[in-house]
């Protein structure tokens, strides 16, 4: 009689397996677990998940060219708004309007999607600045720009990934490769 059966058996160790938004492990308590991918050239739309809930993406037809953002709240974990901001034939000032107001301890997710950063001005990049971006300084056309930022941050985020546009490194024709960062972020708590 045999007990042991494949599915029993040591070699038979489901694979790798995954935790929300897909990531490897899941996050510690208090931690909120998150993925985002950048769109790809101007065809693959973008993606922003937060705790297995997909908060941007083609699917949801809430994406578009320019900025894709995503404001949620840094305690709850609830997405506020999700809007898709035009840098290229938009208009700044609807992104301005968008990301002056915040309250502190707003987690604001962003993922470019075909050109990031025409219609930037200093303000615009200031704002990314103080959200904690080290790359929105220096955005240019083109550019693959991934980045998880909180009003009220002290110091630089370790969550931003940023490929220049270049003829030489370009992955497709025109367009560096698409960007995907995953991670966990602590909640905020009341109190801060």
């Amino acid at each position: 009689m045999r007990l042991a059966g494949p599915e029993n058996s040591v070699t038979a160790e489901p694979r790798a397996r995954k935790y929300k938004c897909g990531l490897p492990q899941p996050c510690p308590e208090e931690h909120l677990a998150f993925r985002i991918v950048s769109g790809a050239a101007n065809v693959i739309g973008p993606k922003i998940c937060l705790e297995d809930k997909m908060l941007m993406s083609s699917v949801k037809d809430n994406v578009g060219r320019g900025l894709n953002i995503a404001l949620v709240n840094g305690v709850s974990g609830e997405l506020l708004e999700a809007r898709a901001f035009d840098m290229w034939a938009g208009d700044v000032n609807d992104l301005l309007k968008f990301i002056r107001p915040l309250h502190e301890g707003t987690l604001v997710f962003v993922a470019s999607y075909d050109d990031p950063a025409t219609k930037m001005n200093e303000e615009t990049r200031k704002l990314f600045s103080e959200l904690g971006s080290r790359n929105a300084k220096e955005l240019a056309f083109r550019d693959s720009w991934v980045f998880v930022g909180a009003k009220g941050v002290q110091n630089k985020s370790p969550f931003e990934q940023h490929v220049k546009n270049s003829k030489h490194t370009n992955k497709y024709e025109g367009w560096p490769e698409a960007l995907e960062m995953e991670g966990c972020i602590p909640r905020r708590s009341m109190a801060g």
